[in-house]
């Protein structure tokens, strides 16, 4: 019993800590690809809601304009679209 709970107080703190890396990398890796929604992109998506588990809302900004679009089983669908407001960028 004793070798059990030495074990376990080994393990924990590693798998912790390897769980901790890999989403360490999984940033890095993200943040160079570019998948993060930065600078240079014609296409962001802006804001996402779910109405439903087989169905969401989003509005994406594309070339100045905010369309807003459903996704779903069936594909997307566009629903409106108006001109890009401007944004205030908070870090």
């Amino acid at each position: 019993m004793l070798w059990y709970i030495l074990k376990l107080l080994i393990m924990l703190p590693l798998i912790g800590l390897a769980i901790w890396g890999c989403l360490k990398l999984a940033q890095k890796v993200q943040a160079k690809t570019g998948m993060g929604g930065g600078a240079g992109k014609s296409v962001r998506v802006i804001e996402t809601t779910m109405l439903s588990p087989t169905l969401k809302l989003a509005v994406i900004e594309f070339h100045g304009r905010e369309i807003l679009v459903s996704a779903g089983r069936n594909g997307l669908t566009r629903l409106a679209e108006a001109p890009a407001r401007a944004r205030e960028i908070v870090e």
